[in-house]
This record gives structure tokens, C-alpha cells and sequence, in this order.
């Protein structure tokens, strides 16, 4: 088959213009030319796309309608190449793999996403969650373009870090817990009940201090929510996975002398990769949701 993108364009522009000559002056073409490029596509696919009588306008056949989404896809097909060859022009990534800490705040991550789809409509997204460590190891691995993660000591020298905000932490036990009915706790009142942290110990995480000589250890602060609903400790969380609708009724935030400082919310990439655009402008939009939850 010999036919064209500018016979295509043509077909449906008069399909939709119902007019040989409309789209003739639109091209500033003469409409023998229009008549003459529809004639020899429809020569070429071997079949009749328009119904043709004197006086009356073009008129789809069957074949001509049902070929006619065919033909506007094959033009969106050629906006898509278009507009991608123009991103690889400007640096724009192809594809964006991010990995997150599973305890993110899950809205602006949304929103977030969200917003690169309408920014970066052709761009690929990979989107893994995981616990405590996992990014920086897909980071490290390569495995990660980006990386959304708290902040603790122990982040490799190979990765870069851009601070994007933070997340507050709070003092919380089960619903069925002895300390839930106590209206303020102290470090000694809470010294005697088991206290829930992150894994490791070297861990380093805000709130990851020893109060209690009863520790259990978990690597999600997810996990150890769902430890505490069972009554089986207290444990400093993040204030948005405390409101977790699965949560709520089944946790009791507390009134202590202490409170960990909050967690500070980190960008993380390796510094032998330079981030591209989309993947900057994706994290500029990430601080300003992240902002809004604060």
C-alpha cells in the first residue's frame, strides 16, 4: 500500500468536515486536488470510503466509518512520536522509576503523580513501595531512579538527598491498651509497658530512642500499627498512618512529655545520575503537596 499521512489527514478531516471544498480552502488547496488524494487512498486500501452523489456532501460508507477511528488513531500515533522526539530533544526522561517508603504519606504522592501525568503525558512511571531500607537499595542497585524516603544517619555516600519536608510523629498505643486510659504519660509511665521500633537498632530514625527494657522490633510502620491495635506495646508513628481509615477507633494518640522530632521527608538519587526534568518537576510538586498535609 502506497498511501500517506496527508491522505489520512485529508480523510478525516473531511469525514469531519462533511465537505470536499470546506477542507480544500482550509488547506488552501484547490478541491480537485482534496477529491483526487481521497480517490487514490481509497485505491489503496481497496475500498469505498465516502458515498458520492451530485449535490449532496461526502458521505462515510461502513467501511469509511469503521476505518475512520483507525485513521485518527494513526495521527494521534504520529502527535505521540511527535511529541516524544520533541522530550528527547528537551532531556526528558522516557520512564521514571520511583520507589517510596510504604509509610509515605499516600495523598501527595497521589497528587503528586497525578500532576506529572498531565505535565509529562508520555512519560513511563514505575511506582515500588517498600520498607525500611528497600529504596536506598533499588536506589543503589539501580534498580530506582528516585527515591522518596525518610531521613536517618545511615544513608550511603553514594546518594544524594534533597530535603522536601516533614512528617509529624506521635505518641500512640491501642485502643485496649493500659495506657489508653490514662490521660498524660511520662518516659517512666511508659518505661514500664513494651515500646514497638523500627529495625534495625542502627537504624537511626527520629523516635528510634529506647525507653522501655521491653522491645519489639519491626521494619514498617505499618506492621507495627498493626502490633498495636493487638494491644501489644506503644510506639511513636507518623501522625497519617495513626489517621489510616483502617486504624481509626483501633489507636489512641497520647499526651507524653516527649514526642520525637518529626521525620524529615527526603528526595534520594544516586550522584553518579543527574536528574532529569520530570523527575525535578515531580519533586517540586511532591514538597508542595507535602507542604498542604503539614
Amino acid at each position: 500500500m502506497q498511501w500517506n499521512l496527508e491522505q489520512i489527514r485529508l480523510f478525516v478531516s473531511v469525514a469531519e468536515g462533511q465537505s470536499f471544498s470546506a477542507v480544500a480552502r482550509q488547506m488552501k488547496r484547490v478541491q480537485s486536488a482534496v477529491s483526487s488524494s481521497i480517490a487514490m487512498l481509497e485505491a489503496d486500501l481497496g475500498v469505498l470510503l465516502f458515498e458520492r452523489s451530485s449535490g449532496r456532501q461526502p458521505r462515510l460508507t461502513e467501511e469509511g466509518a469503521v476505518l475512520l477511528e483507525e485513521a485518527r488513531e494513526v495521527l494521534r500515533q504520529c502527535q505521540r512520536l511527535e511529541g516524544r522526539a520533541l522530550g528527547l530533544v528537551r532531556g526528558e526522561e522516557l520512564r521514571l522509576r520511583l520507589a517510596q517508603d510504604e509509610a509515605m504519606p499516600y495523598q501527595p504522592v497521589l497528587d503528586s503523580l497525578e500532576a506529572l501525568s498531565q505535565a509529562y503525558p508520555l512519560i513511563e512511571v514505575q511506582l515500588a513501595s517498600g520498607a525500611q531500607g528497600e529504596v536506598a537499595r533499588k536506589l543503589l542497585e539501580r534498580r530506582a531512579d528516585l527515591g522518596l524516603l525518610f531521613h536517618h544517619e545511615q544513608m550511603p555516600d553514594t546518594l544524594e538527598r534533597q530535603r522536601l519536608g516533614t512528617v509529624e510523629m506521635v505518641t500512640v498505643c491501642g485502643a485496649g491498651h493500659p495506657l489508653a486510659g490514662l490521660k498524660r504519660v511520662d518516659r517512666r509511665e511508659l518505661a514500664r509497658h513494651r515500646q514497638l521500633l523500627m529495625a534495625l537498632q542502627d537504624s537511626r530514625y527520629p523516635g528510634g530512642e529506647q525507653i522501655s527494657p521491653a522491645v519489639w522490633r519491626a521494619d514498617s510502620f505499618y506492621a507495627m500499627a498493626e502490633l498495636l491495635i493487638r494491644n501489644l506495646g506503644w510506639a511513636w508513628l507518623p501522625r497519617h498512618v495513626v489517621q489510616y481509615p483502617t486504624y481509626q477507633n483501633h489507636l489512641v494518640e497520647l499526651s507524653s512529655d516527649w514526642t520525637p522530632p518529626p521525620l524529615v521527608v527526603e528526595l534520594v538519587w544516586r550522584r553518579d545520575e543527574t536528574l532529569g526534568p520530570a523527575a525535578r518537576w515531580l519533586a517540586d510538586r511532591f514538597a508542595e503537596h507535602l507542604r498542604a498535609i503539614g
